[in-house]
């Protein structure tokens, strides 16, 4: 098995917790503003409190699983959570 540079897993390590930790946390804020049963305002509010949380958790992930590739999995998390909290709004713009 041909082993990618140590150069090359670090910076897709490095991506992977910039903009993978980033669209987790704004999915998973989304998600949660859309089905916290809240006022608008304070449901936004309140889901915006744990992105802090999950983006610290997507950065440690990132640089703490065995393989690079595992590294991309809050990507695979956030895309669902995103069709939660924007589906609305995609439907709403369609229309």
């Amino acid at each position: 098995m041909i082993k990618a540079p140590a150069w090359l897993q670090i910076l897709s390590r490095s991506c992977a917790a910039l903009f993978g930790g980033y669209a987790l946390s704004y999915a998973a804020s989304a998600c949660l503003a859309r089905i916290l049963p809240l006022a608008a305002a304070d449901a936004v509010i309140v889901a915006t409190l744990p992105a802090f949380i999950f983006y610290t958790a997507a950065i440690l992930w990132a640089f703490a699983c065995s393989d690079a590739l595992r590294a991309w999995a809050p990507l695979a998390v956030a895309v669902p959570l995103a069709l939660i909290g924007f589906w609305p709004q995609a439907l709403g713009w369609l229309a």
